[in-house]
């Protein structure tokens, strides 16, 4: 393994890289513009927008660094009304995030209880800036348990639950997208044979419906915020998805989007195939190790 390789894996979760130690291994594009920009624009873009969705590949560093760089940048051009909402926390573990944010519990205590994804350290150091700062951060996914009997049952089966249970879900029922999403859904899992039936896909479209119902929850009681979102990026591209509920639950709520991709063709990306994904489209170079 490189030397420099080493050193990017100890150094990243303590975030003691700057912008430019990586700025050959990322290319920013935006689809407004038609060229390369630096990541300033996407926070001066905000001026005019309400939620930045920064669709992820989960386990890319270099786009796990930006999204710090972004959120980092929003929370200073824009203090005291910047928000953090994140599909990696589910909204039954709100009160233990909060907790941890406000220095109630140990950190190995909101690890284990607010069941954080298996790479945290990957978003540690937003959660850090937050709690430093005094951000807000929404947990904002569906609970695993209810995703997982939406996947065997269908959507349906959630009028079962209790009010506690339902309390942690958008209200029911819960609109099943048509069109390109379910078709570019359909292409992912390999066809219709691959699915299996529906629930699949609702169980997708729970996800989406409780990420986006979260965000206009929060809009809804902090009027002027603005809030960086994180989710896979096939969960916001092109504005569907996440994206396109979020209009549902909140018609006039202004939004931006990001895809990321790590892509073999790095130095020479084919902008205009990739431009239909987002507002701003990053590529990174998969040279760069992963985070897992």
């Amino acid at each position: 393994m490189k030397l420099y390789t080493v050193l990017f894996l100890i150094a990243f979760p303590l975030c003691v890289f700057s912008q430019d130690s990586l700025s050959s291994h990322y290319k920013i594009y935006s689809v407004a513009k038609q060229k390369i920009v630096p990541s300033d624009d996407i926070t001066d873009a905000m001026l005019n927008a309400d939620v930045l969705y920064f669709g992820e590949q989960h386990n890319d560093s270099t786009g796990h660094f930006l999204e710090y760089s972004v959120f980092k940048k929003l929370s200073q051009k824009y203090p005291d009304r910047t928000a953090l909402s994140m599909e990696m926390f589910e909204t039954d573990c709100q009160n233990v995030l909060n907790e941890y944010l406000n220095g109630l519990i140990r950190e190995k205590n909101f690890i284990s209880e607010a069941r954080a994804w298996h790479n945290y350290k990957d978003y540690r150091p937003l959660i850090e800036w937050a709690k430093t700062n005094k951000i807000a951060v929404v947990a904002a996914n569906a609970p695993n348990r209810y995703v997982n009997m939406t996947n065997r049952m269908g959507l349906l089966s959630l009028e079962q639950l209790n009010s506690i249970g339902k309390s942690y879900l958008p209200p029911l029922p819960i609109d099943t997208a048509t069109g390109p999403y379910y078709d570019n859904f359909l292409q992912i899992m390999g066809g219709h044979a691959a699915l299996g039936g529906m629930q699949m896909y609702q169980a997708q479209n729970l996800w989406d419906a409780t990420m986006a119902w979260s965000i206009a929850r929060f809009i809804k009681s902090h009027k002027g915020y603005k809030i960086l979102q994180l989710n896979g990026s096939f969960h916001s591209e092109e504005k569907l998805g996440t994206a396109a509920q979020l209009k549902k639950y909140a018609p006039k709520v202004r939004i931006l989007n990001i895809a990321t991709f790590d892509d073999e063709n790095f130095d020479n990306p084919d902008w205009k195939k990739l431009s239909k994904s987002g507002d701003f489209i990053i590529v990174t170079d998969p040279k760069v190790p992963k985070t897992f």
